[in-house]
């Protein structure tokens, strides 16, 4: 519907020749009384036609083509409320009946490449809640833009090199040592989970004798690439279940080992980028909004992290990419303008580049914070987190909340089969819909949509409106709009659902619900399925 409305808002200004190159703005207004959909295009037209807000918009209603509207309504300051006719809201009914799924489908990219980069945590460790929210994101994400015509490549990047990962193998150097009797401190920046412990356990298992007596320069490199190793398998292992499989994995490592690492900041020297001073190499990001210029090479030779997210960047660029999206935890934020700035100065648009902030999450149960992990000392794992309550609600509740907002994640709600469980209550419309089914025969001939009731257009509208808010959601990379909607939806259906008998004794009557109830159906699959969580037959 939202598609049609901007055609002719569009067709409008074309033939009173207002130019207007912005993608004309689409609202669903909070209150049913102000209409279906709004626009505030006659405000965004003010300042250029050096008139009101109201005058704009009188001169588009009264030139607009209004064949599909029942009423269309100005708002001041200047909105523009259109309420559609039920004859073509009937009309649209029919044709995602016909069509199903590929209702929802829309051609937005245009074949665009889109790379996303996402989790990327380092293989020091489990997986912890925020990962799980920047993965549950991230996966979403690529499904929507997919669908949506574009060329999505998901990437995690592997912190495989540098202080973090030689602290990984001083802590299992140091447990290795105490099940051997040597009680040696562990340092105050080392890893001291329990799953320290099973790794340098497993190490003894298999090379007690061969490591024993020797020093951590001797054996330093061995226990840091058996630890990273296995805690990276254990990763995948965890993504993979959780529904997340990326089409490559890129290795820090390799960055530096095939050169690449050197090769970009030289590009960048030769950009004039790149200046020496006390000893050490620096970028010169201050050109392109940074607060300060930053270090690539120490003055002791050393690369920093910078050096290597801009030889990884730099990558990103050479392989053709129309955007790139960034899923940080959101205590990256002050790494963001360095970034962009060497995006940037390699040459590419700093609006082709975007950074998502992952917020915390707070594990709650019956309102008390929940304690820390045992395996991982210091925080809850995703993999527990999937082992108690489930991969589906861990993953929609996960997206129940905008990406850069604090999100609290209370496990015995998320467990139970209730309203207040948003997942289950979503699968749960969809699973009572496919019960409906099985009692009844759906011929979709019968059909008389002037029958329905006005509860029964809120929810046809309700429905209709999924493509706005699915379009809406590729378009501001926000997959959470689509958790919320569904959310809603759920809840008019569960009224409906408990407020009339679908199946009754007027054929005609009955027909037209069902139908009302498969075209419910269809967006519930369609949501669900771009969240990454199933639509359950039964529940």
């Amino acid at each position: 519907m939202h598609r049609e409305v901007r055609e002719k808002i569009f067709q409008c200004l074309k033939k009173l020749d207002i130019p207007f190159t912005k993608p004309i703005g689409l609202e669903i207004p909070k209150r049913e009384s102000y209409g279906d959909i709004s626009t505030p295009v006659a405000m965004d037209l003010a300042k250029d036609l050096k008139k009101s807000p109201r005058q704009i918009a009188e001169l588009i209603v009264n030139n607009l083509e209004k064949d599909i509207f029942e009423s269309i309504e100005i708002a001041n300051p200047g909105f523009i409320n259109f309420r559609f006719k039920k004859e073509y809201l009937f009309l649209k009914l029919r044709d995602l009946l016909n069509s199903g799924e590929k209702f929802f489908s829309l051609d937005l990219g245009k074949g665009k490449k889109i790379q996303i980069e996402f989790v990327s945590a380092n293989p020091t460790g489990p997986l912890h809640l925020g990962h799980g929210r920047g993965a549950a994101v991230g996966q979403a994400l690529a499904n929507i833009l997919k669908e949506a015509g574009f060329h999505v490549h998901t990437e995690y990047y592997i912190n495989d090199a540098g202080r973090q990962i030689e602290l990984l193998g001083m802590s299992v150097y140091v447990a290795l040592q105490r099940l051997n009797g040597i009680d040696l401190p562990m340092p105050e920046d080392c890893y001291k989970g329990e799953y320290i412990n099973e790794i340098a356990q497993e190490i003894n298992e298999k090379y007690g004798q061969q490591l024993q007596e020797k020093s951590f320069d001797e054996i330093g490199d061995f226990l840091i690439d058996y630890s990273y190793k296995k805690i990276l398998n254990e990763i995948k292992k965890d993504l993979e279940d959780f529904g997340v499989v990326f089409d490559k994995w890129v290795s820090e490592r390799k960055l530096y080992h095939t050169g690449e690492v050197q090769r970009a900041i030289i590009k960048l020297k030769e950009l004039g980028y790149i200046y020496e001073h006390e000893g050490a190499l620096w970028f010169r990001s201050s050109a392109f909004g940074d607060e300060k210029d930053r270090v690539v090479v120490k003055s002791d030779g050393s690369y920093t992290y910078f050096a290597s997210d801009i030889a990884y960047h730099k990558n990103k660029i050479d392989r053709g990419f129309d955007e790139l999206i960034n899923i940080w935890g959101a205590d990256h934020h002050g790494y963001i303008k360095r970034v962009i700035a060497s995006v940037q100065a390699l040459g590419m648009n700093p609006d082709q580049i975007k950074i998502l902030l992952i917020q915390m999450v707070n594990l709650l149960r019956e309102g008390v914070p929940v304690q820390m992990s045992k395996r991982a000392g210091n925080f809850v794992t995703l993999r527990e987190l999937m082992d108690e309550i489930g991969i589906d609600t861990t993953k929609f509740i996960f997206l129940t909340r905008r990406h850069d907002s604090h999100l609290e994640f209370d496990v015995e709600v998320a467990k139970r089969q209730s309203q207040e469980n948003p997942v289950y209550y979503v699968q749960y419309a969809h699973a009572r819909i496919n019960s409906i089914f099985e009692k009844a025969q759906w011929h979709q001939k019968n059909l008389d949509f002037q029958l329905f009731n006005e509860d029964e257009i809120r929810l046809l509208k309700k429905i209709l409106l999924y493509t706005m808010i699915f379009e809406f959601a590729v378009t501001m990379r926000e997959p959470h709009r689509i958790t919320f909607y569904l959310q809603e939806l759920a809840g008019e259906f569960h009224s409906y659902y408990h407020k009339y008998k679908v199946i009754n004794e007027d054929r005609t009557l009955t027909e037209s619900r069902l139908s009302l109830c498969k075209a419910l159906m269809f967006v519930l699959r369609h949501g669900l399925k771009m969240l990454g969580v199933k639509a359950p037959e039964k529940m």
